[in-house]
């Protein structure tokens, strides 16, 4: 079992930046492929960024590509996603997510956390 617990969110004016973090705690939980998925007002979630447990396979959506960074520190056990450049379209809850499997299809993933709110004004 894993327990993840996001922080971070919060409201920002287009172009501006946001990261969040996760903290994950429970067995082997620094063994488990990360990722973030999120969520907007009356769409499906929506795959963003995974990050292997070492931290050697990335990948992106296409839609955040270029303006957001997931990285991990393992010692910390934490799991983090720089947003840069953010619009309006970013606006959603944003969750984080663990699995041993390396997945980009957001139902996919096994554990989940209780999601952080990143509102962007335009």
């Amino acid at each position: 079992q894993v327990q993840l617990a996001e922080s971070g969110g919060g409201l920002v004016q287009a172009g501006g930046s946001l990261r969040l973090s996760c903290a994950a705690s429970g067995r082997t939980s620094s063994t488990y492929n990360m990722g973030w998925i999120r969520q907007a007002p009356g769409k499906e979630r929506e795959f963003v960024a995974v990050i292997s447990w070492r931290g050697d396979s990335i990948y992106y959506a296409g839609s955040v590509k270029g303006r957001f960074t997931i990285s991990r520190d393992n010692a910390k056990n934490t799991v983090y996603l720089q947003m840069n450049s953010l619009k309006p379209e970013d606006t959603a809850v944003y969750y984080c997510a663990a699995d041993p499997n390396l997945y980009t299809i957001a139902r996919l993933f096994r554990y989940w956390g209780q999601g952080t709110q990143v509102t962007v004004s335009s």
